[in-house]
């Protein structure tokens, strides 16, 4: 599964020694958001100390997120996890919105801005409801 959108939270690092292997690993979550008209966040992990330093996502980065989604159970509750096994960066421009006071080109021509002066009752000027 992929997920796209901008990366509001970095987790800090954990680590630790796996009680059945005795080998050290290394876990840290990151939350992405979504550029939807409701925008949505989803909490991953990435896992490995490699896969860490290989993906280096910092706060503020525009990524496109490929992800499993496991769960496991644990003293009778189960929980999911999502872990992300690769990342590609995304441009900032194709996905972002206009910032805040931003006025696009169109709405700034008289011809195309405002109401359909022609009287007719087409559909673009139906009410979505």
């Amino acid at each position: 599964m992929d997920i796209q959108g901008k990366i509001i939270y970095v987790g800090e690092p954990r680590e630790g020694v796996s009680t059945r292997t005795s080998q050290p690993w290394k876990s840290q979550d990151f939350v992405i958001e979504t550029h939807d008209t409701y925008p949505r966040k989803c909490c991953f992990s990435v896992f490995g100390e490699d896969k860490i330093q290989q993906f280096n996502i910092k706060l503020g980065d525009e990524l496109t997120v490929s992800f499993d989604i496991d769960a496991h159970e644990y003293q009778g509750r189960w929980y999911n996890s999502i872990r992300a096994w690769r990342v590609v960066r995304t441009t900032a421009e194709a996905n972002s919105v206009p910032p805040v006071g931003t006025v696009s080109p169109a709405a700034t021509d008289p011809l195309t801005s405002g109401p359909s002066v022609t009287g007719d009752n087409s559909e673009e000027d139906a009410l979505p409801f």
